[in-house]
């Protein structure tokens, strides 16, 4: 099972994300190409947080294709064309990660492939053989969590509407 990595000798995360996500390599491994705001229909869905959910929705749509979800993800990369709207980002991403921490990194870019992109959210994500996993989640204090494998007993997260 993916351990969350929080070293106490390094600042702590600004949100809730792990500064890294180790797992054995003996897994099935899903690289997530960028999912952008785009309906079934093919139309893009109207403004920033609709962007956002609906990007969200289609990563969410090859993970469950793929016979994973969201606790199977280790990296997420968000892009933004929008300034200022980080809290907002965090909060859906909380939301929607449902409490899992994966690896993240938020960029504002200054466009994406189309000029009506507003977000543009890439993953990885693994799914282990519990058999073959080299990590040993009751070899130490360190990886015991009730909510997220690998998240330090005890560990306290900022709020999502703080800002670094």
């Amino acid at each position: 099972m993916p351990r969350a990595i929080l070293p106490r000798l390094i600042a702590a995360p600004a949100s809730r994300y792990a500064h890294g996500i180790v797992h054995s390599a003996r897994a099935r491994r899903l690289v997530i190409s960028g999912q952008v705001g785009t309906m079934l229909d093919g139309s893009l869905a109207e403004g920033f947080e609709a962007q956002m959910e609906t990007a969200w929705d289609n990563l969410t749509a090859v993970l469950t294709e793929a016979g994973m979800n969201v606790t199977n993800l280790v990296k997420i990369t968000i892009f933004v064309t929008e300034p200022g709207r980080t809290a907002q980002y965090r909060a859906i991403r909380d939301r929607r990660m449902g409490g899992h921490l994966a690896a993240a990194t938020y960029l504002q870019v200054a466009g994406l492939a189309h000029p009506d992109y507003l977000v543009e959210i890439e993953g990885e994500a693994v799914c282990e053989d519990n058999e073959l996993a080299f990590l040993d989640p009751a070899s130490g204090g360190r990886d015991a969590s009730v909510h997220s494998p690998g998240v330090p007993e005890g560990y306290d997260f900022p709020r999502a509407d703080t800002q670094r």
